[in-house]
């Protein structure tokens, strides 16, 4: 793996927005980072086909997160391992596969019943306790580009000496992942600490001491509020070095990613697509990130926050527009809002699988318009107008 910040922002609280391009070897095209990781069950995205993943834009869509514990009800790793690993599994080979323990939509920690011996989470399997030996056993099979190491992860309202035995773990854990790794994937080191900016800052300079090539920031969307966001983010990458990526899982809403992108993280998870699209929701705000009127959204309507649409809404009933005028994705060249809402009321699946088609091209374009905003030097002005644009919009709907 190769990594290299090519543009730093130039605007106030340090700069710290980043541009980077990201190449691995079987990827023919580096990546350009901020970027998003499609979120996946068993390597291939909630409702596209692989078939259908070439309608996404390229090479900006060739990064899919995937969690080792959704195999635990399939495939048993040795299955995988004589297939060749995930890649020739799925017969997806210019694809980036990410490996993150945690899956912010099946999988979740589940702290309380973590242990010195391994990590908890709550899979459709029901409660397991992953040790580190058995999830390198499953990294080792399914020969991911990157992976993150196990980690201990808390929400935001456990205690002081919860969050620090929860570090202490996550290191240890680190130290036997690294011993017991596979010969080919890039090393991502946990960084945790729940809501104590110390840990987090402790942890962050202890991983960074380790022989990874980069870093995941693990404990985040697990009930921190976004005030305490901004500072636990802040102690967890100023002790990073800058020359290595970071990835963080948890930040779904576009805010929370200008956030994290403000922070300095480069690779985000998109567990906010599927929850959009199971909704039955169509992404909508404006993409040009140098909009002088950013506020000045497309849509007024009462199903509508002015960033998405519910089309599942009578009112889209009879409308034949496309979900956004002027959309390139193959939804929107292709079919109606009306259309969808009928596939939505009669429960045919092909409403997920336009809906997934377009928010991913959608949500895609929104890292397309940070990263543009980041290399003319005006990604905080950005920020602020989106934010801005976003508190007003929605208080105006709750009204």
């Amino acid at each position: 793996m190769k990594f290299a910040v090519k543009t730093w922002s130039s605007g106030g609280g340090g700069g710290r927005a980043r541009i980077g391009v990201l190449q691995l070897g079987n990827c023919p095209t580096p990546i350009e980072t901020p970027s998003l990781l499609l979120s996946t069950r068993k390597g291939l995205p909630y409702f596209i086909s692989p078939d259908l993943l070439s309608s996404l834009p390229s090479p900006r869509s060739h990064l899919l997160q995937v969690c080792p514990l959704h195999f635990l009800d399939g495939l048993s790793t040795k299955t995988i391992s004589r297939v060749g690993g995930l890649h020739q599994m799925l017969m997806l080979p210019e694809y980036i596969l990410a490996a993150v323990p945690r899956d912010s939509i099946q999988c979740l920690p589940e702290a309380d019943s973590s242990n010195k011996a391994g990590a908890s989470f709550e899979t459709p399997c029901g409660r397991c306790l992953i040790k580190p030996v058995e999830y390198m056993e499953m990294i080792s099979s399914m020969k991911p580009n990157l992976w993150a190491t196990l980690a201990d992860e808390v929400p935001a309202w456990v205690s002081e000496k919860r969050n620090r035995t929860s570090v202490d773990r996550t290191l240890k854990w680190l130290d036997a992942c690294i011993a017991s790794r596979p010969a080919e994937g890039a090393v991502f080191g946990a960084i945790v600490g729940g809501s104590s900016l110390e840990e987090r800052k402790r942890c962050a300079q202890e991983v960074a001491k380790r022989n990874v090539s980069g870093y995941w920031i693990g404990g985040f969307g697990l009930g921190e509020s976004r005030d305490e966001r901004s500072a636990l983010l802040s102690a967890a990458t100023e002790s990073l070095p800058q020359e290595k990526p970071r990835l963080i899982c948890g930040l779904g809403l576009p805010e929370e990613v200008l956030q994290g992108v403000a922070a300095g993280v480069d690779l985000f998870d998109s567990t906010y697509i599927y929850h959009l699209t199971l909704g039955g929701f169509g992404l909508t705000f404006l993409l040009d990130s140098m909009e002088d009127n950013i506020s000045d959204f497309q849509l007024s309507s009462a199903d509508t926050d002015h960033t998405k649409i519910n089309l599942r809404a009578t009112v889209y009933r009879k409308d034949t527009r496309p979900i956004v005028e002027g959309c390139s994705c193959y939804t929107c060249q292709n079919h109606s809002r009306a259309y969808i809402n009928h596939l939505l009321n009669v429960h045919e699946m092909l409403a997920q699988i336009l809906l997934e088609i377009h928010n991913t091209h959608h949500f895609l374009g929104f890292f397309k318009a940070i990263r543009e905003a980041i290399k003319v030097g005006k990604f905080e002005e950005f920020e602020h107008k989106f934010v801005q644009a976003r508190r007003h919009q929605l208080a105006a709907a709750a009204v």
